[in-house]
């Protein structure tokens, strides 16, 4: 169990800060950040940033655990920070950020090093053999929280109205055999590629039509931004904020939603954008997503 060596943990974190005398420590688990924050202030640091990147969300069993330990939040850190305004307001609350105590430092990626590299998409898409498919990508864990089986459904509804679509996973998680088991139901064998883990993921955002993320819940997802950046239109379910929103190419969809209406949506955006690929890694800058302005701000 993970919470088995918390104390040995806790000592070790403990000796390190005060053996190096830091000046700044930044927690970033969220409501667990409350045992770190501790340590800080217990081995003097001067600058203690808490940092929330989710939310709870009731279908997950550790949202318990977030939710006992939420109202801990502001003790011992002496700085608040977030990923998104939605994050911040749900552990820190509504009044810390109304007082403009929550720094809003979004998910952000290297804008120049996601840009969209049209050589990159021609070699993936020759290498894979999709030079003639219309391909929806989708990267992360095979987890409930991704909401897998509903993507699934999602695309068997686009593989009916659309011949030369194909579905190409990247990750890995508890719920590979089932996604695979309705995989065959539907009879997509064919047309449903499972890359499994990879590192090589740069090319695959140049390479792919369409990326779908119907998430039950997310913080602020980086794939979503390096998505954006490579010009590949994005799918989120609308339990994602908004404020991932870092280009025209961000749309949201309901999950109440059936799988044909997410498939209609996504049909005629992707049929408005083929051909018309680009780089928005100027918008993503604009729009506060840049690792490089951002530290400076930071």
């Amino acid at each position: 169990a993970p919470y088995k060596h918390i104390g040995a943990h806790m000592r070790e974190t403990y000796k390190i800060l005060k053996d190096n005398n830091y000046e700044i420590m930044h927690a970033f688990d969220n409501t667990l950040n409350v045992f770190p924050m501790f340590l800080g202030w217990l081995a003097g640091v001067k600058v203690r940033i808490s940092e929330s990147i989710s939310k709870g969300d009731k279908n997950e069993k550790k949202t318990i655990v977030k939710l006992a330990l939420r109202p801990f939040s502001h003790w011992f850190a002496n700085y608040y920070m977030a990923n998104s305004i939605d994050c911040g307001v749900w552990q820190f609350g509504k009044k810390t950020y109304d007082k403009g105590d929550i720094t809003i430092f979004k998910t952000v990626i290297n804008a120049d090093a996601n840009a969209f590299d049209k050589v990159l998409r021609d070699e993936a898409r020759k290498k894979f053999g999709w030079e003639d498919k219309v391909i929806y990508g989708f990267i992360g864990r095979y987890v409930d929280q991704k909401n897998p089986l509903f993507l699934i459904d999602i695309f068997n509804a686009i593989a009916k109205n659309q011949p030369n679509a194909k579905l190409v996973m990247i990750g890995f998680g508890e719920l590979e055999k089932a996604m695979h088991e309705k995989i065959k139901e539907y009879g997509l064998q064919d047309r449903v590629e499972d890359l499994g883990r990879r590192d090589d993921i740069k090319q695959f955002y140049n390479a792919f039509d369409a990326f779908l993320l119907p998430s039950l819940y997310e913080g602020m997802p980086v794939v979503g931004i390096e998505a954006q950046c490579a010009g590949l239109p994005i799918f989120f379910s609308k339990n994602i904020t908004e404020e991932t929103t870092a280009s025209e190419l961000a749309h949201y969809i309901g999950l109440n939603e059936s799988p044909e209406v997410w498939a209609d949506t996504i049909i005629n955006v992707v049929n408005e954008n083929l051909g018309k690929r680009r780089s928005y890694a100027e918008e993503v800058k604009k729009n506060g997503f840049d690792s490089h302005s951002e530290a400076m701000r930071m």
